[in-house]
């Protein structure tokens, strides 16, 4: 009995693992501008006739936009990224 929970639980807990590394995500903050440029952007690309953009905040910061439309943005980003931010050297 004892032989087939053991790798039960363990597989379990590799796919939960692997769910979270890969699936799982966070709110990213946007800048004021960030958000009215992707306004902008889907009022061009979707013909939209919106007039107002609401900000969708998350614990006070600014994540995303809401359209008079109803199309809502939030930007999210994954826990683990791929590719990490690299600092780049100032040259000379």
């Amino acid at each position: 009995m004892f032989e087939i929970i053991v790798p039960a639980v363990w597989t379990c807990l590799a796919v939960y693992g692997a769910w979270y590394l890969t699936s799982a995500k966070h709110y990213a903050p946007l800048t004021p501008q960030e958000a009215q440029i992707l306004w902008k952007i889907h009022k061009q690309q979707s013909g939209c006739k919106g007039k107002r953009m609401w900000r969708i905040q998350h614990k006070g910061v600014l994540v995303g936009f809401q359209c008079s439309c109803g199309y809502r943005y939030i930007k999210k980003k994954p826990i683990v990224n791929k590719h990490p931010d690299v600092a780049t050297a100032k040259t000379n």
